[in-house]
């Protein structure tokens, strides 16, 4: 699919105030949303907020600027079909979610944590273990649902808010993210803006090393200062998992058998449902209770244990009220508002794209882009603003690289000047937004609120702003001369 070609059937000069219309509607009725039900909202109300949105914009489009409908439903089936994978990937990982932990395989992370990971290091060693592992999957969602489920349970018990080891976590990954090569995001902001994908990477190192350091050192600091759990109660927690897993170093086979695949580059989709179909190996070898308890003894509730383990909410009493909620899963079903509620923002997207408000309103940003400082500004800004508007960093990645890449030659700058930026903004900040797909998909594994983690997501927050100070400073970047198009 070309997108270049798609997005270009949108550019319909659509005038500024009707394209910012949809956008105020859904602020204000996301705002109504949030205010009525909270941390809730996405069970409903922050699906039918987009979807009204969507009419909104629809209608003006229609009766405003003479679109067709078959247009906007085009631009909306493929919006859809970009986040097909996105959303197979999202049921893998609440199957991954349920198994890891029924097998006991997160249970025995934490547990080996506990004894490994000095809580005066916690903060820090966790965002380097989410970044090496980021960069060896090339996924900084794979990461999360794994290692950084395991790491979430053991910074609680360390006695760490769950904001800071959310931030950690989400920091970690998304830097692994953002510098490896088998990265889909990296992949596709360096081809959105046609640039070689090593030369992007190595580009990027001049914003995201500093970003990265930042958020490190802010980490080990916090973690410095903190005041660790007394032994007898971190002890304590790692005696109840004992006593309601077998807890056992067999069970460190289901990540190595992960990372094994990783490391021989099979698609994602291979990878998580390989990982998901040994985790319930795992379950049946080593939690037999477990398994019973589920689904019931013999052969067939064997099998019914292990459906429910991939797919539906399953509790587990450990006597500890904290450890019972850390235990708890949701399977694939957990994953089902998530995934209406992508649904929903990719209606929006279409209609916001395929109608051309979206072209204005990226527009009014490159307005002010004059010197070089202000366009990587103007960029960084669309790139966010799309995030915001689209609810998804695939297609924020695609429309900016390709509204800004004209602009770019006229200039004289170089293209990974542009890839850089897309990368710095519609990237890593697709995370601190709620109603977008990376923000809710986080939001729903790591059982954080977006909010609540969204201030110590150190790494995504500076990146935007490095990113603007290299420019300003002009470090490393070359002008070359204008191409008048």
């Amino acid at each position: 699919m070309n997108f270049s070609n798609f997005f270009s059937k949108y550019k319909a000069q659509t005038p500024l105030w009707i394209a910012l219309i949809p956008l105020a509607v859904l602020v204000v009725v996301l705002a109504l949303v949030i205010k009525c039900f909270g941390a809730d909202a996405i069970s409903g109300g922050s699906q039918i907020a987009l979807l009204f949105a969507a009419a909104v914009a629809a209608a003006l489009a229609i009766t405003l600027c003479g679109q067709k409908w078959q247009v906007l439903e085009e631009a909306i089936v493929e919006n859809i079909r970009t986040s097909a994978s996105a959303i197979i990937i999202l049921l893998l990982i609440g199957a991954i979610s349920g198994t890891w932990m029924l097998s006991g395989t997160v249970p025995t992370l934490i547990c080996y944590g506990l004894e490994v990971i000095h809580p005066k290091i916690f903060l820090g060693v966790a965002c380097i273990i989410c970044a090496l592992v980021s960069i060896v999957t090339g996924s900084s969602w794979t990461t999360i649902a794994t290692i950084g489920v395991a790491l979430m349970g053991i910074g609680q018990a360390m006695g760490y808010s769950e904001g800071w080891i959310a931030g950690a976590i989400i920091s970690g990954a998304y830097f692994g993210d953002k510098v490896s090569a088998l990265s889909d995001t990296t992949v596709l902001a360096s081809a959105a803006s046609k640039v070689p994908l090593f030369e992007h990477i190595k580009y990027m190192m001049i914003t995201t090393v500093p970003s990265f350091t930042i958020a490190l050192i802010v980490f080990f600091g916090i973690s410095f200062f903190q005041t660790p759990q007394e032994a007898t109660q971190i002890e304590q927690i790692s005696q109840t998992l004992h006593s309601s897993f077998n807890i056992s170093p067999w069970l460190l086979i289901v990540p190595i058998v992960t990372a094994l695949l990783i490391l021989r580059k099979l698609p994602a989709l291979v990878t998580l449902f390989a990982a998901t179909v040994v985790a319930c190996i795992a379950m049946v070898v080593l939690q037999p209770d477990i398994v019973a308890t589920i689904g019931g003894q013999g052969a067939l509730g064997t099998f019914r244990g292990l459906m429910i383990a991939c797919s539906s909410t399953t509790a587990i009493e450990t006597g500890d009220a904290m450890l019972n909620d850390l235990v708890a899963t949701r399977g694939m079903g957990g994953m089902m508002p998530t995934i209406w509620l992508i649904l929903c923002a990719m209606c929006f997207g279409g209609v916001m794209s395929g109608s051309g408000m979206l072209a204005a309103l990226t527009r009014l940003f490159m307005r002010f882009a004059k010197r070089t400082v202000s366009v990587v500004s103007s960029t960084i800004a669309t790139g966010i603003f799309c995030n915001l508007t689209t609810a998804d960093q695939y297609i924020s990645i695609i429309i900016t690289g390709n509204t800004f890449g004209d602009l770019y030659r006229k200039r004289g700058l170089e293209g990974r000047l542009l890839s850089r930026s897309v990368e710095d903004s519609a990237t890593v900040t697709s995370v601190l937004i709620p109603w977008n797909s990376c923000g809710m998909t986080q939001s729903t594994v790591l059982g954080v609120a977006t909010i609540t983690y969204l201030p110590y997501c150190l790494f995504n927050i500076f990146s935007p702003i490095i990113s603007i100070i290299i420019a300003a400073v002009g470090y490393k970047i070359v002008k070359k001369e204008p191409k008048d198009e």
